[in-house]
């Protein structure tokens, strides 16, 4: 197995982890639970390998994708009650999860010989329209666009420290796991510190 599908398997894991406890927020069925585990899971690297139109998309050759995020789905099911904040759990997950997703999808560019700004993009959608389908679909405030909050930033940071990385090192696993150290490393300053970028203000108009 490629690094990039272990990175595919870790994201579709994980991400699945983090739509599962949102479900359990939701008070869903585990049906409702199954979907958006799921739907959280392939979501990003679904929009990526489409817009990179590679066939079959990555679950659909590979099923067991699905299976491992409806297994995740079971298991939180039974067991969310057990985890004491909820919340705080997601954004830890999600964190994990966002840096994981950056470099599968920074990943499938650099090994389709795409150009710098196409891996950047795939990283950050790959990373990102997973949890950003979750909270819209739970008629939650998507973390994605949270004031205060570095995500999609992270995940450009890291999927441009891949792809600057790439040409540099003897191998391509050394520049996704490096990508995926900026994501998390800013991901979890921003959730620990509060790092942001600046905020838009509107000021009354001048007369």
């Amino acid at each position: 197995m490629t690094l990039v599908a272990l990175l595919d398997y870790a994201s579709v894991i994980v991400f699945a982890i983090t739509g599962a406890l949102v479900a359990s927020r939701a008070q869903l069925d585990l049906v409702g639970f199954a979907f958006i585990a799921c739907l959280t899971a392939v979501g990003g690297g679904t929009i990526r390998d489409v817009l990179l139109d590679r066939n079959p998309i990555f679950w659909i050759a590979a099923p067991g994708y699905l299976g491992a995020a409806c297994a995740v789905a079971l298991v939180i099911f039974f067991t969310a009650h057990l985890v004491e904040s909820r919340m705080r759990a997601i954004i830890w997950l999600d964190s994990l999860a966002l840096a994981v997703a950056v470099a599968a999808g920074a990943g499938v560019a650099l090994a389709l010989v795409h150009a710098t700004p196409i891996v950047i993009l795939m990283g950050m959608i790959t990373g990102c329209m997973g949890g950003l389908m979750r909270d819209v679909v739970v008629g939650e405030v998507p973390l994605v666009l949270k004031q205060g909050e570095l995500y999609v930033t992270a995940a450009f940071a890291g999927a441009a420290a891949a792809a600057v990385a790439a040409p540099h090192v003897p191998d391509m696993s050394v520049a996704l796991l490096i990508g995926a150290a900026v994501t998390w490393v800013l991901r979890a300053g921003s959730i620990l510190f509060g790092w942001h970028l600046p905020v838009y203000k509107s000021r009354p108009p001048r007369v």
